[in-house]
């Protein structure tokens, strides 16, 4: 149940607000162009079905245009909000300022756009976003541009823009300074549109390639950035575990991984899944098992194929709170394990990646060709989702089963295309805004059996695969 404590009604802002109210909508409509291509980047960062709070809200067109499960608006002006109210009844609205907002409920996601410099002290502000945060929460904040600042004044002055207050004008520094004094942490950053208005052609090419180029970006006109809490534990007893081996004619190798695997937290759950080996490893697996009643052992054998479809058939099964995944060759040593595990416990980050790419490694372990393609494939990533990856096709992964689940029910939006399952995992967390940390591994010569990798044929198809999530992650 929300409770909000309102406003003087003598406050100078809210009566400026209650006196614009009425001509919200035709501005709108006049900058429809504008604020939808605004609407579909939020909704790229916020999925369907969440609870989101909008602070800011005004008549409620973009909380509306979210479809949260639960909604809530708040806004200075009362006027703001019985428009809201009224255009949309599936949500709820309140009249209120953060600076003295209560509410004794937590969100999803929080959204502040275009509002954040109204505020009177934005770090009180921030902060008092704290009570409104659980661990998963998202804050999306969308600025305008110190760039647009004298073409925007200008537009008002001219009428040919709504004209608003005078406000506090940040850059994203300011803006993630703010909110790291209050315990907050920049996940990623955007920048998006060039060009406010609709021009066959011109608009499209230059809101969905030219904004995102090096140089030409910081002329956009909206600066986009999500945080999260760094305040909050995930939880506060010690996490469980699941290691998922994915295994194909890997016998000589099944055994030497339950002998050198730590424990991982209060209780290790070891997941075998088995690709239809035709060296006896899913034997093995079983026997192993039975070899060790000490350790809790599970095997399975995929339905499908690919170690991608392990995984995911695997994680259907995990009943860890933490997932990991441990490649059967054991080229990444399954000693370096509670590295990934007290990073991803600890809250350092919420998806931790394996790097082979930091340690020299043995002369054997990886080809020239494909460390050209690992080190390529990294500086692409690291463009496409906004945050620092060296080593996409690493295997050693590792993430929370809640968001796991998070990734799988949205997998609708990039399909079910990744045979290894490295790029949906990856893709998915990116989705999500969570937290990506890579953690360096010494990679290893294997010991027993050959790589299944097929490097120009699987090498073609992650081309492909990248050039389908730079249009649905970056040109969108």
């Amino acid at each position: 149940m929300t409770r909000t404590k309102q406003i003087s009604a003598t406050s100078p802002r809210m009566e400026y607000f209650d006196s614009i109210a009425h001509t919200r909508l035709k501005w709108r409509q006049k900058y429809a162009y504008y604020n939808r291509l605004l609407e579909k980047y939020i909704q790229f960062y916020i999925p369907q079905n969440v609870s989101v709070l909008e602070i800011g809200c005004c008549t409620g067109e973009l909380l509306a245009s979210l479809k949260p499960k639960r909604g809530v608006g708040i806004d200075y002006s009362q006027k703001m909000i019985d428009i809201a109210q009224q255009n949309h009844k599936q949500l709820e609205f309140h009249q209120g300022d953060l600076e003295t907002l209560e509410m004794d409920e937590t969100f999803d996601y929080i959204i502040l756009t275009n509002n954040l410099g109204y505020f009177h002290d934005i770090q009180e502000a921030i902060h008092r976003l704290k009570k409104f945060c659980k661990p998963t929460t998202r804050i999306v904040v969308s600025y305008p541009s110190n760039v647009w600042q004298p073409i925007l004044k200008l537009s008002e002055n001219l009428g040919w823009r709504m004209k608003w207050p005078e406000k506090h004008w940040l850059s994203m520094d300011d803006i993630g300074n703010l909110f790291d004094l209050e315990g907050f942490e920049t996940v990623k950053k955007d920048y998006r549109i060039l060009f406010p208005v609709f021009v066959p052609l011109l608009s499209t090419f230059l809101n969905r390639f030219i904004v995102n180029l090096p140089i030409i970006r910081h002329l956009a006109i909206n600066l986009i950035q999500v945080l999260k809490p760094t305040f909050l534990p995930r939880q506060e007893q010690a996490p469980s575990t699941t290691v998922l081996i994915p295994c194909r004619n890997e016998k000589g190798n099944i055994e030497e991984a339950i002998k050198r695997l730590p424990t991982l937290g209060p209780k290790t759950e070891v997941l075998f899944v088995e690709g239809h080996s035709k060296d006896g490893t899913y034997e093995e697996c079983l026997r192993v098992k039975e070899s060790y009643p000490d350790h809790d052992i599970k095997v399975m054998r995929q339905k499908g194929k690919g170690k991608g479809n392990a995984v995911r058939e695997g994680f259907e099964k995990a009943t860890g709170d933490i997932l990991m995944i441990l490649d059967a060759d054991l080229t990444v040593p399954p000693e370096m394990l509670p590295k990934f595990y007290q990073a991803i416990a600890s809250g350092k980050g919420e998806f931790i990646n394996g790097s082979r790419l930091v340690y020299r490694m043995e002369k054997k372990a990886m080809q020239f060709l494909n460390q050209l393609a690992n080190f390529s494939f990294g500086y692409i990533l690291t463009y496409l989702i906004g945050q620092s990856l060296k080593d996409t096709l690493c295997g050693t992964k590792v993430l929370w089963r809640e968001d796991y689940l998070k990734i799988e029910a949205g997998r609708s939006y990039f399909g079910d295309f990744d045979p290894f399952g490295d790029f949906d995992l990856l893709f998915g967390a990116a989705k999500l805004n969570l937290k990506i940390v890579e953690i360096p591994v010494k990679y290893k010569d294997r010991t027993y059996g050959s790589t299944q990798i097929s490097r120009f044929r699987h090498g073609w198809l992650l081309i492909q695969m990248t050039g389908f999530a730079m249009r649905k992650m970056k040109f969108i």
